[in-house]
């Protein structure tokens, strides 16, 4: 077995971060794609950046069982990055359920047929602190969860992550295989935008940039740099302390205004988990702003 790492949803903006990242690492990169059409454009923005002789790509659907057994075997890890992320909000909130649970059930058990060593699964922190009554400031950390019963604050996108997680690791655990998943849980992504493809984090800079919002959005978030995630997905590989782990990664809670709540949460452990430090909220949304000015999307 080689080290190949079947990696789903590889046209999306995190996933070309990763698969860059492990092909300057020297492993064999299998991506998903839900469109053929993806692959060209896709091949284009990785091979800017990475080698591309160990890049292949396979078309597959996570509504779909076809073809993921397949794809898993002779994969030791995998990284299962897929998952809908829209600009909108849906008035359905169980819309983005069959994607992303069911999907990551696909992938999981594809996995777990092929034998394969690691999954690494991207989530993100709001499976985590998403609650009614929270203090304030409130805090929140690897062991907590989004209250999925909360119908006013908890949205379509907000309840697909917490549902695919926990279906992730239960799972995992029903199979006693608990300590071959690792989940990262990013906040608000920001960084290289890499092509003009982009993403719904890069919407928001390239419309902020235009003027299309009136003034600062009112949110506060922890700030992720795009590359720290993808580093954090390929500091897992072999890393037998993040075995059943949930990794926040992100350096800094940012406020844009004041808020009548405040976000906090350590991340130390993630960093000294994973064995770097993760970079400062402003270089990384600077970051992002000149790739999106040089890209000319504004």
């Amino acid at each position: 077995m080689t080290d190949k790492v079947l990696l789903t949803g590889i046209s999306g903006w995190i996933a070309k971060h990763t698969a860059i990242e492990l092909l300057n690492k020297g492993y064999e990169v299998l991506g998903t794609v839900r469109n053929k059409d993806l692959i060209d454009q896709t091949k284009e923005t990785i091979k800017k950046h990475a080698p591309i002789e160990k890049l292949s790509f396979i078309e597959l659907d996570l509504l779909k069982d076809d073809g993921w057994n397949e794809a898993a075997k002779g994969c030791k890890y995998i990284f299962h990055i897929a998952s809908p992320f829209p600009m909108k909000v849906s008035r359905n909130r169980e819309f983005l359920l069959p994607v992303a649970v069911d999907g990551t059930l696909r992938v999981l058990n594809a996995g777990i047929n092929a034998g394969v060593e690691q999954i690494i699964k991207t989530s993100s922190i709001v499976a985590m602190f998403r609650k009614p009554n929270r203090s304030n400031p409130y805090t929140f950390g690897e062991n907590d969860w989004t209250d999925e019963n909360w119908i006013e604050g908890v949205n379509d996108y907000f309840l697909s992550k917490t549902k695919a997680e926990k279906a992730a690791w239960e799972l995992m655990e029903s199979k006693g295989l608990k300590s071959k998943l690792t989940t990262i849980n990013p906040g608000g992504v920001f960084g290289d935008a890499l092509d003009k493809k982009g993403g719904t984090s890069i919407e928001y800079v390239r419309q902020f940039l235009k003027g299309k919002f009136p003034g600062a959005p009112k949110f506060a978030v922890l700030i992720s740099d795009v590359k720290d995630i993808a580093k954090a997905h390929v500091a897992c590989i072999g890393n037998n302390k993040v075995g059943g782990r949930r990794l926040i990664v992100g350096k800094e809670v940012k406020k844009l205004v004041e808020l009548s709540q405040l976000m906090q949460t350590d991340t130390s452990y993630a960093e000294e988990l994973l064995g770097f430090k993760f970079k400062p909220a402003k270089d990384c949304i600077t970051e992002n702003a000149k790739s999106v000015v040089q890209l000319g999307l504004v």
